[in-house]
């Protein structure tokens, strides 16, 4: 995730927080629980507020566009929110390699599928002896790759024996094909739950 995404995520998080506090606050300080406690300089809310009242609800439902228009503002703030959710979670994958050369003038004219070498690592990653299963992502930009391995061990096997294999076999196989670019690999082990056996 670039630095700019990144800040632009947090300052969304911390407006909507500090709205969502501040609205929470403003509501409790209608009730007399929460009003008994409060310093008396501090303002808050009539608890007998009507924020809209029968006769301006009549007024905007004269309008025919106020249901529409209601309506068409709650539709593109949910498909917006959608939207949103669905970048992130796909922000951060790395979509396609450039083969050769970053430097040659022509080094992005061959590409290579982010999704087809992640497949590929973690097939090789999968026939390594001791584990049992394997899940890759790759992660980053071109100029900066990382490889977030995920392992489930086979029963019985040393974790350091296994990161030994990957490390020379399918880790060293990835870098290879990366190069000149350097490949950042994170390898969490994982161990297989066993369905507890049945006495008869």
């Amino acid at each position: 995730m670039s630095g700019l995404r990144s800040a632009a995520n947090r300052a969304v998080l911390l407006v909507t927080g500090a709205l969502a506090v501040l609205g929470g606050a403003a509501l409790a300080s209608t009730t007399d629980a929460v009003r008994r406690r409060l310093p008396e300089a501090l303002p808050r809310l009539d608890p007998d507020r009507v924020w809209l009242d029968g006769a301006a609800l009549d007024r905007w439902r004269a309008h025919g566009w106020w249901a529409a228009a209601v309506i068409a503002a709650l539709a593109l703030g949910v498909l917006a929110t959608a939207a949103w959710v669905a970048y992130e979670a796909r922000a951060g994958r790395l979509r396609h390699l450039p083969l050769g050369d970053p430097g040659h003038a022509r080094h992005g004219d061959v590409t290579l599928s982010g999704a087809a070498l992640a497949a590929a690592v973690g097939d090789r990653a999968s026939a390594t002896p001791g584990v049992d299963r394997a899940r890759v992502r790759l992660l980053g930009r071109p100029r900066h790759l990382r490889a977030h391995v995920t392992v489930t061990l086979a029963p019985g096997v040393a974790p350091q024996v296994v990161l030994q294999r990957l490390t020379r076999d399918a880790i060293a196989e990835a870098r290879a094909a990366a190069a000149p670019r350097t490949l950042h690999a994170e390898i969490h082990f994982e161990v297989r739950a066993h369905a507890p056996r049945r006495l008869r």
